[in-house]
This record gives C-alpha cells, structure tokens and sequence, in this order.
C-alpha cells in the first residue's frame, strides 16, 4: 500500500484518459436527452466504464466495488467505491451524468459524436458536460486502485443518468436518492463535478419552465374587432407578468458575495401557436420560459406570486393590459351578443430544480478552495444561474454540497463543444490533494 502523499504526484495518464473518452463520445449520439424524439441509453457508455474498471473490481482481486445500478432498463448509474479499513470519513463525487445535449450534425463543423482532438482541444459532445469528467474521475479511481493508495477516508464516485432532462422521473439520481443510496455520503462532502472553468462554482440558481396559454378567438383579419388575437394577448400578459415578476424578486444582496453573474430572471424562450392562415386571428398561443431563480428566494414562494399575476389578470377582464390599437380586445361579443373572453393559463412543466447557495465556511469548500489555489496559482469562486438537479435538496438535507468542473462554459450546451487536455490535467491535481486532505484531516 502506498501512502497517501502520493497523491501530490498524480498526473493525468493522457493516452488513457483521450482512449476512453474517445469510446465514452462514440456513444454520445446515443446518449441524447430530450424526450420523446430522444431518450438515451445510458448503458451505452456504462459498458465502457466497466470494461475500463474491471481489471481493478474487487471480482478480480481489486480494491474497486463497482455496482450498476439501473431502475429503468439500458439507463444505468454507475456507483464506484475505493474502501479503506481504517477510514475515519467519507467524501465522494457525484453528479458527473452519462447523458448529453442534443447536437445537430448540420451547425456543427466536425462529427459532435466522434471525439476529434485538435491541439490541446477535445471535441465532441458530452466533452465539458459532462463525459469528460466522467472518463476524468474513472481514470483518477484506477489510478488509485493500481498505486493502493492507502486512505484515512472511503471515497465515492457516482455517474449518474438522465440529468439533462427531468421529464422522465425516477431514473437517476432522485431514484438513488430516495433508494437512501446517498445516505451514507451525508457524513463527508459531496463534490458535485458538473460545472465548468476550473474554479469552484459557490451558487446556482433554481430553473422553474413556465407555460403561459392565451386562449383567444378566432375570426378573419380583416374583420379583427370582431376576434381576440391570442398573440397579442399573450405577448401583452407575458409582458405584464415579466414586469411584477422584476418588481417583486430585484437583485438580492447576496449575490455580490457569491459573485453571481446575473441576478434572478424570468423570460419566455419558446413559442407555439395554432395552425391558421396569415389572414387568421390565432385563436390560442403558447408562450413558454423558465425563471432563474437565485438560492436566496424561495421556489415556491416565488411560483405562488406568479400564479398571482396571472389570476389577477383574469379576475380583473385583463384591465391593466395594453391594447394594440382600436381593434385590439380581450373581450368581444358574439353575433348572438353573447360575451366571449379571453383566458390565460399558467402551468409549471414538472419538478422545478433548486438553487444553491454553497457553504462558504465547511471544510468542503476550503479543501476545494486551497487544492484549486495550490494547482492554478489563485482560487476565483463563482455563482451561475444555470442550474443543477437535486444540489438544493441535498443541502437541505444536511449534504456539504459543493461544485466544480473543468470543460469550458463558453460552449455549454453549444455547437463545437470541446474541453481541454490541458484543464483536465489540473482537474486530476486538484482532486487527487482534495483527497489528501481530507486524508490528512481523518488522520489527525
């Protein structure tokens, strides 16, 4: 066994790491997220993991314990294990997920599904989010299996499935969760590695998908004082709800010090609208966003307020909405003189993901924090208001949840994904001291 100051000299085995990541992108076309047209086969890529692990699994004599666990058939997690007798604490990393983005071959300028390496550059989707630091975390436990680095602390890894998208419940990680899988990760910091830029992201901000339907009526352009434009309406009532939405939750004093690039925001990003012609009034649109919201508000506070404006405007006959023209209404009557209203809905599309606000003061954010400074020369923190699965409940439930990564935000989620050899080999130092000093800390 060795000790674990060997830790210091851990350097990222490049041919190893660029081989399985090669394999690991192969799949990645596979691995698409967004239900229905794609539902991804996590297994694919856990095929490759457990061939990787398996020559250092305890089934052939190894210190590895790797299980495979799978709720939903081809969607696998991964759970490896490096366990140590005298091991007085636990640590573990988690959130690394074996799914992607979906990709479009045809805005891409290489194959976003074959692992093309220019440079120091790793192209391929799944390179930053979140592939790459799952083939950087394997390559970091099989170096630990094969030097038998002795340990003060059990050490965890999880892969996990279905991140990118939460349509389709009970797959990955809030199965696990509620399989109690991750209790015993409570006693030790969790490092949830599914961020980017190398420095430690300290917050993120909770995603809450909106949909807000404008039922209108339909009728002849021409004739437009007799119909309720529903694009009109709903352009209008997004309008109003964005306003008190800005005017309820402003900037929060927190997130100066948590360096958060934005503050909490809500906007439509999507649109659908009935089939007609051009000279139709639409008799029904739908406009559909997300809030970001920072970890100082409440989720459901916030969505609460929301519906508010919404049942505000229906309640009042949409009075405190602009009208486009003479011609624009909301209520019309018909030929019989009957009156006919419009009406706006508002729904929330599933689960809303928490933010969270890191813990400034745990020794999961100092180990993090010095190992980052030891190996990059200076330690930035940063807050987005992108947003992760489950962190806001983990919390909640007493987890020391803190976040890193190491691909590249400017591509997150984009054309030409890449991430860089070079930040994944401060990746492993900066993990592999973490380690040790929690090692260290369990040994005093």
């Amino acid at each position: 066994m060795a000790s674990h100051d060997v830790l210091l000299d851990t350097e990222l085995n490049e041919e190893r790491y660029v081989e399985l990541l090669t394999k690991l992108i192969g799949e990645s076309e596979h691995v698409q997220n967004n239900p229905p047209k794609f539902i991804p086969t996590e297994d694919k890529v856990v095929q490759h993991l457990l061939e990787a692990l398996r020559p250092y699994s305890t089934e052939n004599g190894g210190p590895l314990l790797v299980e495979h666990v799978t709720y939903v058939p081809n969607r696998g997690n991964l759970i490896i294990k490096y366990l140590n007798e005298n091991a007085k604490g636990i640590m573990s990393f988690v959130g690394s997920h074996l799914d992607v983005v979906p990709a479009n071959p045809e805005t891409w300028e290489r194959n976003p599904f074959q692992l093309v390496r220019e440079g120091d550059r790793l192209y391929g989707r799944g390179t930053t989010d979140c592939l790459g630091h799952v083939a950087l975390i394997t390559e970091l436990f099989i170096q630990l299996a094969e030097k038998k680095v002795q340990l003060n602390t059990n050490l965890v890894a999880i892969f996990i499935a279905s991140e990118e998208n939460s349509t389709i419940v009970d797959v990955g990680v809030d199965k696990l969760l509620k399989d109690g899988r991750l209790d015993e990760l409570k006693d030790g910091p969790v490092y949830w590695v599914d961020s980017a830029d190398s420095q430690p992201c300290v917050g993120t901000a909770a995603a809450i998908v909106w949909t807000l339907r404008a039922k209108g009526h339909l009728f002849h352009s021409g004739l437009p004082h007799k119909g309720i434009n529903s694009l009109e309406f709903a352009s209008e009532a997004v309008a109003y709800v964005q306003k008190r939405f800005y005017e309820d939750v402003p900037p929060h004093a927190k997130e100066e010090l948590y360096q958060f690039a934005t503050p909490s925001t809500m906007k439509p990003t999507q649109i659908r609208i009935a089939e007609g012609s051009f000279n139709q009034l639409p008799p029904w649109t739908e406009i559909i966003g997300d809030i970001r919201l920072t970890p100082f508000y409440n989720v459901e506070t916030v969505m609460e307020k929301v519906k508010g404006y919404v049942d505000e405007l229906n309640a009042t006959n949409f009075e405190a909405l602009p009208q486009r023209g003479p011609c624009s209404k909301y209520i019309v009557q018909s030929p019989e003189g009957d009156e006919i209203k419009g009406e706006l809905v508002l729904t929330f599309e599933g689960e809303p993901f928490k933010g969270i606000a890191c813990d400034l003061e745990s020794d999961g954010h100092h180990m993090l924090r010095r190992s980052t400074e030891e190996v990059l020369g200076e330690a930035k923190p940063f807050s987005i208001c992108g947003s992760l699965p489950l962190v806001g409940d983990l919390q909640e439930a007493g987890f020391d949840v803190q976040v890193c990564g190491y691909g590249h935000s400017s591509v997150y989620h984009g054309d030409n994904e890449y991430c860089s050899v070079s930040s994944m080999k401060n990746a492993i130092r900066i993990m592999s001291r973490v380690i040790l000093g929690f090692s260290k800390k369990y040994a005093a």
